[in-house]
């Protein structure tokens, strides 16, 4: 949707032709479903969020400020919404994510794709703090640039760069020692199948 066509949207909508809201939700509706399933590892908890967050923008749709992209406003009300789903379970599911085999050395914003489900990204992601593992889906999922990122988390640009550096370090460790771990339980089956006891 352009901004113009947008924003002409958002002013109808305001005037009492609610019936326009329609088309921003479809317009917006599969990168949040998509967000919230990188966010909270479940698709039906992901499909209620993203409606949780249109009915939230919906209602504060007369706060919106015109000089911040819609998206990025829509990705806030998002990251908040995934937040208190994360808080109300504890953080205690993994987060599914998808990982482009290491091999081929490519950055970490490159490797997270959704293309293969693989249970050590989910591991090594869980092991994050919630804020860490928004960055990288939003850097690394969503391909969003730092500045879109700090409309959204309200942090300097400069330092977000800085605290995804980290992030990506430890997302590396932690998939390391998930593949090690793995590794590891395989040699111990093939042990145990050759000398039964």
């Amino acid at each position: 949707m352009e901004n113009t066509e947008l924003q002409r949207t958002i002013d109808e909508v305001l005037a009492g032709d609610t019936g326009k809201y329609e088309g921003i939700v479809l317009a917006y509706q599969k990168p949040i479903i998509l967000y919230c399933y990188h966010m909270l590892g479940s698709y039906p908890e992901a499909e209620d969020s993203a409606q949780e967050v249109f009915f939230k923008a919906y209602r504060s749709l007369d706060k919106y400020n015109p000089e911040v992209p819609f998206g990025a406003w829509l990705y806030k009300i998002a990251y908040n919404q995934c937040i208190d789903v994360l808080r109300k379970r504890k953080l205690g599911k993994a987060l599914r994510l998808f990982y482009q085999d290491e091999t081929q050395h490519r950055p970490v914003d490159q490797q997270i794709e959704a293309k293969y489900l693989d249970e050590k990204v989910q591991r090594a992601m869980a092991k994050l703090s919630a804020e860490e593992r928004n960055l990288l889906i939003l850097r690394s999922v969503e391909e969003m640039s730092y500045q879109d990122i700090s409309l959204i988390l309200q942090q300097n640009s400069a330092r977000l760069r800085k605290k995804y550096e980290r992030a990506a370090e430890k997302f590396r460790k932690y998939y390391s020692n998930a593949k090690g771990e793995d590794r590891y339980a395989g040699l111990q089956r093939q042990g145990i199948e050759r000398h039964p006891s």
